[in-house]
């Protein structure tokens, strides 16, 4: 499957001047929502990242996004897998996990994000299912940006990926994009100003 293809064909794949979640800049941004909005691609994606999932063996009793971007990708993995999906959400900025969800004593998380940077935010959403009772088995994306290394790849971890190495990390694909900080951005000194395109934040 070329994922590249899909997002390229969705107009997910966008190029300019990207303010990340980080708050750093980069000239490419992954715009998961625009690939999910066709219910049929978001199938497509979810069953070809839970056949990669049920190979490994791992028992999951339940798929945990954080929300907002990873909501659509974990219900359909979810669904693909065949067990249940709660979600994480940022309560004046802490992210918690509420609406009457419950966790049972070591039932055996995974927690799903549409698009894994340094793993930040699934990492906070694992924690609380942890302090909730939660087994965290595993984690996964639609894609990878290439600073955690996922199951079947070759390229290395990063030292930016917080995600905990000894837990495996699934996703359809790496995508390797030149990440600057503000003040030593290229885009930036040739006079272009950094637009933030994803949901948080805006």
């Amino acid at each position: 499957m070329n994922i590249e293809k899909i997002y390229k064909d969705a107009n997910a794949l966008l190029e300019g001047h990207f303010l990340l979640s980080s708050g750093n800049h980069s000239q490419f941004y992954l715009q998961s929502a625009k690939v999910l909005e066709n219910p049929k691609t978001a199938q497509l994606l979810a069953d070809e990242l839970a056949k990669e999932i049920k190979r490994s063996g791992l028992k999951i009793d339940t798929v945990c996004s954080p929300a907002l971007g990873g909501v659509l990708a974990g219900y359909e993995l979810a669904r693909s897998l065949g067990v249940r999906f709660i979600f994480a959400e940022r309560v004046d900025k802490k992210m918690t996990i509420r609406r009457g969800f419950e966790i049972k004593k070591d039932e055996n998380i995974l927690i799903c994000e549409d698009i894994i940077t340094t793993g930040g935010s699934a990492l906070e959403a694992a924690k609380v299912a942890m302090g909730m009772g939660a087994n965290i088995v595993a984690y996964a994306a639609l894609a990878n940006r290439g600073f955690c290394k996922r199951v079947g790849s070759s390229k290395d971890m990063k030292p930016t990926c917080k995600l905990p190495q000894e837990i495996p990390f699934f996703a359809l694909a790496d995508f390797e994009f030149d990440i600057y900080e503000p003040q030593n951005c290229p885009l930036c000194k040739d006079g272009s100003t950094a637009h933030k395109p994803g949901s948080r934040g805006n």
